[in-house]
């Protein structure tokens, strides 16, 4: 075989393992994520909630693969969403004292952040929040990859 074929062989191999490899990082959340709440499920904590916010697609670093969308529930013991999240893995909850909608602006503020919990659903969620976090001492939450360092979206709610 030719020195060029060999090249042209694991190049070509090279991209199809790539994007088998991209397609797997994607698709692989969704197939293991457990089932998500229902409508009937957020809203049995209706009554609970103190604070309502909206995830919006449009926020400045949200983009075709980082977004969330719909209505959000904050309440003492629990944080819902009735909506959407682009699928992705690792994505944490978090509660900021400042409303941020950049990679940048979440990593310089991150310190100042607490982590609520992990979102394992992207229909719909519902994260409890531990008993040491009050979210009325923060205004905003914030949809995080950690596994990429990705902005996915947040919402204002005070």
């Amino acid at each position: 075989m030719k020195a060029s074929t060999v090249i042209k062989l694991i190049i070509t191999h090279a991209i199809v393992a790539f994007i088998g490899f991209s397609i797997g990082i994607y698709t692989l959340p969704i197939l293991t994520a457990p089932p998500a709440p229902t409508a009937q499920d957020i809203s049995a904590l209706s009554g609970q909630e103190i604070y309502t916010a909206t995830f919006e697609r449009d926020l400045q670093d949200s983009d075709t693969l980082h977004w969330g969308e719909g209505a959000v529930s904050i309440g003492k013991s629990n944080i819902s969403l009735v909506g959407e999240l682009a699928p992705g893995p690792n994505y944490k909850l978090y509660l900021s004292k400042t409303f941020v909608e950049t990679e940048a602006d979440f990593k310089a503020l991150k310190s100042t952040m607490v982590q609520v919990g992990d979102i394992r659903t992207f229909d719909n969620f519902i994260v409890d929040v531990p008993s040491h976090i009050d979210p009325a001492e923060y205004n905003s939450v914030i949809v995080w990859c950690e596994s990429f360092s990705e902005f996915i979206t947040a919402a204002k709610y005070q």
